[in-house]
């Protein structure tokens, strides 16, 4: 079985371990948050009462706003602030970003590595797990793309929530991806010039390759962190979705998880459509 101390050879802060979150470093983070939340952001949100008390469950979101995803980090202070920093919920971050970014208080705060056995170590735990399917391809889809769910057909999730036996909980925002303005993905033309032998970016392959109008940048070419623009943010949390069927099997059907994968997606987009009608 695996657990969070098997890997000894594991470096600290890298994603491997579960024993690296410390409520304090989030609670010395929350008045940074908060002012993010009251006063930037000015952050209306609405549905929290959909998360179960003590029930571990499988959160779902869509991501906006480039790599400042402002959407998640706002929901993740409504969390810290609705039920306290000890009640247990991880983050899976997608493994291009700890080849990038400074992973020390991210990881203090939750994030694990983007891996199935990182979240069921997690649920082995009676934590929660929060996880965002599109990664790139979602933060940085184009601005017409907007009010969209999207998740680039990746059905892991899906997989993951019938294997443990967990409820999904999705979680929406409408704003956020107005904080910068994608204009279009060369990704496609990217790869062709990484072909050539130009390296990528970072020296990751992104999978993604945007252009887009934000700040601190003005026109930003490749998937370059952002600072996000004062762009009022709406979150939801919706109701819980649970399937009529569980267990090993269940994930292994291709058919069933393709039906899975669809409702969420469809309950999900149905959210949307609504928050963004009473938001405009």
């Amino acid at each position: 079985m695996f657990t969070a101390n098997n890997l000894n050879s594991r470096q600290p802060y890298d994603g491997w371990s579960l024993d690296d979150r410390n409520p304090k470093v989030i609670e010395s983070s929350m008045p940074l948050w908060e002012w993010f939340y009251r006063y930037y952001f000015r952050v209306q949100t609405d549905g929290w009462h959909h998360i179960p008390t003590a029930q571990k469950i499988l959160i779902v979101g869509s991501h906006n706003g480039g790599l400042a995803a402002p959407d998640m980090y706002m929901c993740m202070y409504d969390w810290f602030k609705r039920f306290g920093t000890e009640r247990l919920v991880y983050g899976l971050m997608h493994q291009n970003v700890w080849s990038v970014f400074p992973t020390q208080t991210v990881v203090q705060c939750g994030a694990v590595r983007a891996h199935p056995k990182m979240a069921i170590a997690a649920f082995q735990r009676n934590a929660s797990v929060a996880v965002y399917p599109g990664g790139a391809i979602d933060v940085f889809r184009p601005h017409g793309m907007r009010n969209q769910i999207y998740f680039a057909g990746r059905k892991g999730f899906i997989k993951l929530a019938l294997r443990e036996e967990v409820p999904i909980v999705p979680m929406i925002s409408y704003g956020a991806h107005d904080t910068l303005f994608v204009l279009a993905d060369f990704y496609e033309q990217a790869k062709q010039l990484h072909e050539w032998g130009i390296p990528w970016l970072f020296g990751v392959d992104p999978e993604v390759f945007p252009i887009y109008i934000g700040l601190p940048w003005g026109l930003a070419i490749g998937p370059l962190p952002n600072f996000p623009l004062p762009v009022q943010i709406y979150t939801r949390v919706c109701p819980p979705i649970v399937f009529e069927r569980y267990g090993r099997e269940a994930a292994c059907d291709r058919d069933y998880v393709d039906a899975c994968y669809q409702k969420v997606l469809m309950e999900m987009q149905q959210e949307l459509d609504q928050l963004v009608y009473h938001a405009s």
